[in-house]
């Protein structure tokens, strides 16, 4: 489904990885690893498309992602590390915006079940920014459950979250890939059981 080819990321002067070749296919969940610095996010960048590599290329379904990139970015939902949601609006207008962005079409009994699912039951109109850091990532993390997309590249996405909102992203993980959708994801804390099986990558710090 989503293969990467002899990638090779040079940042500032510094190699951080080169020749990278991985491969996920449909039901699978892969776990990259490394300290900082080491391109984790480098890497799921060049995986998205948002990012381009010094060299090799990333191919989904066999075509490279350069070639036919609506294709792709259809299929594809990113998560950064940072929650990227507008403080000024409410948590179902974020939502809101980001799915117009995406040319997705939810109605709004889906959005707010979907924030209820996730945690937030009479907090689906208050600003965001009155939000602890916790629930402005479960508003992030609620589009997983709106766009219908193969392809969950997520950078730590376990960020700000209490333990139970870790398990329940767990899951949630675990019911999309043996549903025959893909995860990648970087984690400062390792998967546990509630993930279900995964592959590890590990990257290295390179000086």
């Amino acid at each position: 489904m989503l293969e990467a080819c002899e990638i090779t990321c040079i940042k500032r002067d510094r190699t951080l990885f080169e020749g990278i070749s991985l491969s996920v296919d449909a039901g699978d969940l892969l776990y990259l690893r490394g300290p900082n610095g080491a391109g984790k996010t480098s890497l799921l960048r060049i995986l998205t498309g948002l990012s381009a590599p010094d060299s090799g290329t990333v191919r989904f379904n066999s075509v490279d992602i350069a070639v036919n990139a609506s294709a792709y970015l259809s299929n594809l939902v990113y998560l950064g590390h940072k929650s990227g949601t507008n403080g000024s609006l409410s948590a179902i207008d974020n939502l809101k915006f980001w799915l117009a962005q995406h040319s997705t079409n939810v109605n709004d009994d889906a959005l707010y079940e979907t924030l209820a699912r996730i945690g937030l039951v009479g907090l689906e109109d208050v600003p965001v920014r009155y939000l602890s850091a916790g629930q402005q990532r479960r508003v992030a993390l609620s589009r997983l459950w709106l766009k219908k997309a193969s392809v969950w590249v997520l950078d730590e996405p376990f960020t700000a979250l209490d333990t139970k909102g870790v398990a329940l992203l767990e899951q949630f993980m675990k019911h999309h890939v043996e549903n025959g959708g893909v995860v990648i994801t970087t984690s400062h804390q390792a998967l546990s059981e509630e993930a279900g099986r995964y592959r590890v990558f590990d990257l290295e710090y390179r000086f």
